[in-house]
C-alpha cells in the first residue's frame, strides 16, 4: 500500500471508528477490483457477454456492470474499440444511475471528462433528447469527445468552459444535471497514487470552496421539478455532507432525496460519494451571466447557410454508403466539418465554445464529402451498405493501420467489424481495403 498521509490518516480513524478504520486499512491492501459497463448503445448485456470470452461476475450498482478478471484485455481489445464496452469501477457508476437520465430530456453533465459517466447518462437517454458534457480543461475536453465517439454517443454537444460562464446559458433549461465535482481523490489513493502526493487539508477546504461555487452554477440550469446529483470521489465530509448542507442552505427550492457513500471496505470499489437533489416547482431565478477568465466568452463557430452542392455531395456519399440518410439535421461549419446535430441543440449554442455538436460526419472539400471515423462509430454495421467483419490476423492487422485484402468487386467505403459492431473504416479499391483508423487509435 502506498504511504498515507497521517494527517489523512488522522482524519479517517476519527470519521470511521475503530473497527471500521481497521477495515479500510485492511482494503487498502487489497488489489482493487477491475470493472466495466456494458454500452447498452451499441449492445445488450446477454450479447456482450457472449462476445467476452471471459469469466464476468456482475456487480452489485447497474445491470450493465460487471467485474473482470485481471488478465481481461483492454487495450487490444477489439470490442473495446468498438466501443462495446467502458472501463468503470463499480462506485463510479452509481452517480449517474442517481440521476437516471431518461428518453428526450435535455441533461448536463458539467464536469464531464474522461466521459465514463457521460456515455452511461446517453445510454439511460437511449441517444435521444439533448446531452450538454462540458469540461473546463481544453486536454481533458478532447478525451471526454474521443471517449463519446468511440462509445457512439449521437446527442451530445461537447462544450469546453468555465460553469459559471457556460450555466447562464442554459439557464431553467436541464432536466437533469450531473456535478461529478473535481475533489481531493482520497477515494482514489488506492487507484491513483498521485492523488496521495497532491492530498493536503489545505486541498480538501480549496476543493470545498470550488465545488460550492459549480454548484451554485449548476443550481440555475435546473428547470422546476428537475433534478441535480451531487457526487465526488473523496471521503471528507467538507466535500461532501457539508458541501450538501450549505447547498441546501442556500437554495431552499432543492430537497435532498437520498444520499450514498462508498469505501473500499464496505464495497467492492473505491470511494464515491452522490447526493440527489430535486428541485420544486418554484421559479427558477434569473441567472447573472459571467464570462470567462481573461474577461471574453469564446463563441463557437456558427453554421453556415446550406449550399445545395455542399448538401448534394453528402446526400451522395449517404446513399453511397448507408443504407438510409441519417434523419439528423446536418450543421455545416465554414472549415468544411460537418455535425450530424442532436435532435435539438441550446438556443445559445452561437455563443458557448463548443468541441463537437453530435456526431462528426465528415469533412467537406469543395464538392466531395471525406467521412470521419465518428461516423462509422455512431450507427449499426447493418447500416452501411458495406460491412466487412473481420476476425483472426486480418482484424489485428486492421487495428494495427494496416492495409487488408477484400473482395475485388468492392468499392468505395466500408464499414470494417468485430462481430458485426463497425470498429472504424477503409476504402476498397481493387482487392484492397485501405485504412482509415486514425492514427492515434492503431495498436502499436
Amino acid at each position: 500500500m502506498t504511504q498515507l498521509p497521517e494527517a489523512f490518516l488522522r482524519r479517517m480513524h476519527r470519521q470511521l471508528g475503530d473497527p471500521g478504520y481497521a477495515d479500510y486499512l485492511s482494503a487498502m491492501e487489497r488489489t482493487r477490483p477491475r470493472a466495466l459497463r456494458v454500452n447498452t448503445l451499441k449492445t445488450d448485456v446477454a450479447a456482450f457477454l457472449s462476445l467476452a470470452d471471459a469469466a464476468l461476475t456482475p456487480d452489485e450498482i447497474v445491470p450493465e456492470g460487471f467485474f473482470v478478471p485481471e488478465d481481461f484485455p483492454v487495450g487490444t481489445n477489439p470490442l473495446h474499440a468498438a466501443g462495446l464496452f467502458y472501463m468503470q469501477e463499480p462506485s463510479a457508476q452509481f452517480p449517474a444511475a442517481l440521476l437516471c437520465a431518461k428518453p428526450h430530456e435535455t441533461v448536463l453533465d458539467l464536469c464531464a471528462a474522461p466521459g465514463g459517466k457521460t456515455g452511461q447518462l446517453a445510454a439511460g437517454m437511449q441517444n435521444t433528447g439533448l446531452l450538454i458534457a462540458n469540461e473546463i480543461v481544453p486536454q481533458r475536453a478532447g478525451v471526454l469527445s474521443g471517449t463519446l465517439e468511440r462509445l457512439g454517443v449521437q446527442n451530445a454537444v461537447v462544450t469546453n468552459m468555465r460553469p459559471d460562464a457556460l450555466c447562464p446559458l442554459l439557464s431553467g433549461s436541464c432536466d437533469a444535471v450531473l456535478v461529478d465535482a473535481p475533489c481531493s481523490g482520497e477515494g482514489m489513493f488506492r487507484k491513483e497514487p498521485q492523488a496521495v502526493c497532491d492530498w493536503s487539508e489545505a486541498h480538501v477546504r480549496a476543493s470545498a470552496e470550488r465545488q460550492r461555487r459549480i454548484l451554485e452554477s449548476a443550481a440555475v440550469c435546473v428547470k422546476p421539478g428537475g433534478r441535480l446529483v451531487y457526487s465526488t470521489c473523496t471521503f471528507s465530509p467538507e466535500e461532501n455532507e457539508e458541501t450538501v448542507a450549505w447547498f441546501l442552505a442556500a437554495h431552499p427550492a432543492f430537497s435532498c432525496a437520498a444520499q450514498k457513500r462508498f469505501y473500499p471496505h464496505t464495497s467492492t470499489g473505491e470511494g464515491q460519494f452522490a447526493a440527489l437533489l430535486l428541485r420544486d416547482d418554484s421559479p427558477v431565478p434569473a441567472a447573472i451571466e459571467k464570462t470567462q477568465s481573461g474577461g471574453r466568452r469564446v463563441p463557437s463557430r456558427k453554421g453556415k447557410p446550406i449550399n445545395p452542392a455542399t448538401d448534394a455531395a453528402l446526400d451522395r456519399f449517404f446513399k453511397e454508403t448507408m443504407t438510409v440518410r441519417p434523419g439528423a439535421t446536418p450543421l455545416f461549419l465554414p472549415d468544411g466539418r460537418v455535425f450530424l446535430q442532436p435532435e435539438r441543440v441550446p438556443d445559445a449554442l452561437s455563443e458557448m465554445r463548443v468541441l463537437s455538436c453530435g456526431v462528426l460526419a465528415g469533412e467537406l472539400r469543395g464538392e466531395r464529402f471525406r467521412p470521419a471515423h465518428a461516423l462509422f462509430l455512431a450507427y449499426p454495421g447493418d447500416e452501411f451498405l458495406t460491412a466487412l467483419t473481420l476476425d483472426g490476423a486480418a482484424l489485428f492487422a486492421f487495428l494495427a493501420g494496416e492495409t487488408v485484402p477484400c473482395d475485388p468487386s468492392l468499392t468505395g467505403y466500408a464499414a470494417v467489424c468485430v462481430h458485426g459492431h463497425p470498429l472504424g473504416f477503409g476504402k476498397c479499391d481493387r482487392g484492397t481495403l485501405k485504412n482509415h483508423l486514425p492514427k492515434g487509435l492503431r495498436l502499436r
